[in-house]
């Protein structure tokens, strides 16, 4: 069992999103003692967004490569290995500016790649990344559900279609939301949020024990 964690707060420590991966965390540890749990913290060790040089370098074998574009491929394969080793993904994804975080979208351009972790059919595109489970820590200052401002909602539906697009269906979001509006507020958003991680009732993902996607 491999448990991949990402943070994508600018906040460290103060970060609503990093306080219930702390909590998903426990529980998971709990529920999995011998799992593999890796954290990739993605405001502290930001990966490059992707630049017209390094797709040159992956279309056009004859493409000269500079020191800097062969780090980028190493590091781009080993996020991409890292990725589609985990069973479990925890995102930690905090709404910019009714988005994710720029640092987080760039992991996403990473994995989200044709013939790795999708296909394409003449009957359309195909996930290739069944059976992984994903958890989504939403942290919102304002709050959206159930109101008419819900259509500005940019980051979780995202992630739900980006991952769904991977072939993942099992998806759970926990959110905290209205958390700048006062302390009380936040207080209020995250004890709610931890109480639906503390029933969050763990089913083994359908990837372990599967081969390794090619």
């Amino acid at each position: 069992m491999n448990i991949l964690f990402l943070h994508s707060s600018i906040l460290g420590p103060q970060s609503v999103t990093r306080t219930l991966s702390a909590a998903l965390l426990e529980r998971l540890q709990s529920t999995y003692p011998d799992a593999s749990i890796a954290h990739r913290n993605l405001a502290e060790d930001p990966i490059p967004h992707i630049s017209s040089q390094y797709l040159q370098a992956l279309t056009d074998p004859a493409a000269p490569r500079s020191s800097a574009i062969e780090a980028e491929i190493a590091q781009s394969a080993a996020v991409m290995a890292e990725f589609k080793a985990a069973d479990i993904i925890v995102v930690g994804a905090p709404m910019y500016n009714f988005g994710v975080p720029s640092t987080l979208k760039a992991w996403i351009d990473r994995i989200a790649v044709a013939g790795e972790t999708f296909r394409y059919f003449a009957s359309g595109p195909e996930g290739l990344c069944k059976g992984k489970q994903v958890f989504i820590l939403s942290g919102r200052g304002s709050a959206l559900s159930g109101t008419p401002w819900e259509v500005m909602d940019h980051q979780e539906k995202h992630l739900e279609t980006l991952f769904g697009f991977l072939g993942i269906d099992d998806i759970t979001i926990v959110r905290a939301e209205g958390v700048a509006a006062s302390p009380d507020a936040r207080g209020a958003a995250l004890d709610a949020a931890q109480q639906q991680i503390a029933a969050i009732h763990f089913v083994m993902p359908a990837s372990v024990g599967e081969p390794a996607l090619i």
